[in-house]
């Protein structure tokens, strides 16, 4: 079962920790949204394997914009 991670808030991501066949465990960092001159970590909800990065730094993303996809 797959899980997409959303993005929160408008704005740009700065960062993204990890790529495509990465493992990671439920609150590891995924990725680092600014909004409003805010760092926001973007938190994974489950653990799993990294399926999927729909974004990269710089880009522009919208409210419920998926992220990454993890199963």
């Amino acid at each position: 079962m797959s899980t997409e991670i959303l993005s929160p808030m408008p704005g740009t991501i700065f960062q993204v920790h990890v790529k495509e066949g990465d493992d990671v465990v439920e609150g590891q960092e995924l990725l680092v949204l600014e909004a409003m001159k805010m760092e926001n970590p973007i938190l994974s909800t489950v653990s799993g394997k990294v399926k999927q990065i729909g974004v990269k730094v710089d880009d522009k993303v919208a409210t419920k914009q998926p992220l990454v996809i993890v199963e």
